[in-house]
């Protein structure tokens, strides 16, 4: 499969009035209520939905209004490479933006995780993650007018 050209995907924006943005991803995790709870509290998001889902597994939605991570977990768990770049499909990391990027990581490091590879850039600041599972998180702060 050909990657789409520029031309084509400015095509596509245009036809839907200009923007496009990320409404959600579906990340399996070992304990979808677990996860979705530290979220909460690292990045004040909130639970939109939760229940039974694909293969008698179980979901959890967790976000804001405008978008979310679905935390599923199968009924079947299966064990997965703990490093998953370099894996075609394999997902290298989350990005999430935060305006605190010091409360943020007190939050992180509060429940008992290491951060690691801070650093700061012309636009903002940024540092990485582990969760649990393995799944690996990188915080940025950007410049806020």
């Amino acid at each position: 499969i050909e990657p789409l050209s520029e031309e084509s995907v400015n095509f596509m924006v245009q036809g839907l009035g200009g923007t496009i943005s990320k409404e959600h991803a579906n990340i399996t995790v070992s304990d979808p209520e677990k996860t979705a709870a530290w979220m909460q509290t690292v990045f004040g998001w909130r639970i939109r939905w939760q229940g039974p889902a694909l293969n008698t597994g179980y979901t959890v939605h967790v976000g804001t209004d405008a978008q979310y991570l679905a935390l599923y977990c199968p009924a079947d768990r299966q064990k997965t490479p703990f490093d998953l770049h370099g894996f075609l499909g394999g997902l290298s990391h989350i990005g999430v933006c935060v305006r605190d990027l010091v409360a943020c990581e007190a939050c992180v490091k509060k429940s008992g995780v290491y951060t690691r590879d801070h650093a700061e850039y012309k636009s903002g600041s940024r540092f990485y993650f582990h969760d649990i599972d393995g799944i690996e998180y990188e915080v940025v702060s950007y410049s806020f007018e």
